[in-house]
């Protein structure tokens, strides 16, 4: 990992969609610091496409295509994207391989194996919005686990078929064929038009679980707060920024609109 500070002009100049994770990478302490905010919006106002790629609920999604300055967000790992139209009305892409109806039952007993493993798990409390994926919390609320618990989680989510992704604060399970960076491919081949995204996207991330986007996408960068997860990983982003969470999100996105002069 570079430092963001040695992204080139070159680089910086042909972005023109900017990807996101959100919990840990536009908040600090689960909160949503004005100078994130304020780079969002920067970012909107000088034409660029910002599309948050989280783990969070469909209920989340819902609230944040509508207020904030997004062109679309891509939830639930995947699973959904939100997004206005040119008319300002909301419209929900699906993946085509979510699962079927009955996958709660099966969700049901992924929940139930993964806190008899894990003493202290929970589900996390935005469980009651989330549509088609379970989210084991081990980090958001107290008390926080150790990551080899969430490791632990995962492996039981696995165990039973489901796929799982751990981020800062989750562990997501999942059943069906999708992930962050093939649903925002598709999402961005089908909705908006992009056949060759790969040069045009610099993406943000801090986890394991962006792990696919870091992978994929040659213009990355993860705050600082990644650095503790680099070796439960084996893609890491191209940069790292200096600072944690949101205030590293701004500082990065200082360093991108100072490369194209804005």
């Amino acid at each position: 990992m570079k430092p963001i500070e040695e992204l080139t002009r070159e680089e910086a100049g042909r972005i023109r969609y900017i990807l996101t994770d959100i919990d840990d990478t536009l908040t600090n302490k689960g909160r949503l610091p004005a100078e994130a905010y304020s780079a969002l919006w920067r970012l909107h106002d000088a034409g660029f496409s910002v599309i948050p790629v989280t783990g969070r609920s469909c209920g989340w999604c819902d609230l944040i295509a509508r207020e904030w300055p997004v062109k679309a967000v891509v939830g639930e790992n995947g699973a959904v994207v939100y997004y206005l139209d040119e008319n300002d009305h909301l419209q929900v892409f699906t993946h085509p391989s979510v699962a079927s109806p009955d996958v709660h039952e099966k969700l049901q007993a992924v929940r139930e194996a993964c806190l008899a493993a894990v003493p202290g798990s929970r589900v996390a409390k935005d469980q009651f919005s989330r549509v088609y994926d379970l989210a084991i919390d081990f980090a958001e609320e107290p008390p926080a686990l150790p990551l080899s618990d969430a490791e632990r989680i995962r492996e039981v989510c696995e165990s039973m078929g489901a796929h799982a992704k751990v981020s800062s604060i989750h562990v997501n399970a999942w059943f069906g064929d999708y992930d962050k960076l093939a649903m925002t491919e598709l999402f961005l081949r089908e909705v908006l038009g992009e056949d060759d995204p790969l040069g045009r996207v610099m993406f943000f991330g801090d986890s394991p679980n962006d792990e696919p986007m870091f992978a994929h996408f040659p213009v990355t960068c993860g705050v600082a707060n990644v650095v503790p997860f680099a070796d439960h990983m084996n893609h890491l982003p191209a940069y790292v920024a200096p600072l944690e969470g949101g205030y590293g999100f701004a500082a990065a996105i200082d360093v991108f609109l100072r490369l194209r002069g804005l």
